[in-house]
């Protein structure tokens, strides 16, 4: 009679979900994402002649936005390349003003003063950027070379709506992180 008793308050608790901290600790957790970047231009003084070029470019996925990381040798958290990341209705090149398409419904115009180096990083005016695909990226649709001119590479970042971003300077790195959301 004992073991159908104990038999029996197990199954209640199994049936009515008061056992259930095992269940509740295997339920997966919604990502909490720090959004507050807003979507205003981000700006930084720094030097205007930078020892180094843009060597790379290359982007990652992450769970609350996505990144593209400029490598810039000689670039210093002391003393960064000055630089200027905004949204922007069209994207253009700077002295010509022609027009460059960008995919996506919003184009992030990425401006800092280090020259691209051809022997290493080899893009031409208005071309995609080499070596990213972009496919299946939450945020990002596309990336194309604005030129360099006046001392400032240009890029425009194709994104798929308005969300806020945030701009890092990192040794030998310039960042730029979309947000998946707001």
């Amino acid at each position: 009679m004992r073991r159908w008793v104990t038999v029996l308050a197990a199954l209640t608790l199994v049936v009515t979900g008061a056992g259930t901290a095992s269940t509740a600790a295997a339920a997966p957790q919604a990502e909490v994402c720090a959004t507050g970047w807003g979507s205003m231009t981000k700006a930084a003084p720094g030097s205007m002649a930078m020892t180094g070029s843009v060597t790379d470019v290359r982007t990652g996925r992450h769970a609350c936005y996505d990144r593209m990381v400029f490598d810039i040798p000689g670039m210093t958290t002391a003393d960064p390349a000055l630089y200027w990341v905004q949204y922007v209705p069209s994207f253009a090149h700077p002295p010509s003003q022609t027009g460059i398409p960008v995919a996506g419904g919003a184009v992030i115009e990425i401006e800092f003063t280090a020259p691209v180096d051809d022997s290493q990083y080899h893009v031409g005016l208005a071309d995609p950027l080499p070596g990213l695909d972009l496919g299946g990226y939450r945020t990002f649709r596309d990336a194309k070379f604005g030129g360099y001119y006046d001392g400032g590479t240009h890029i425009g970042l194709g994104v798929r709506a308005k969300l806020p971003f945030r701009v890092m300077v990192l040794p030998n790195r310039l960042v730029v992180d979309v947000a998946h959301t707001w």
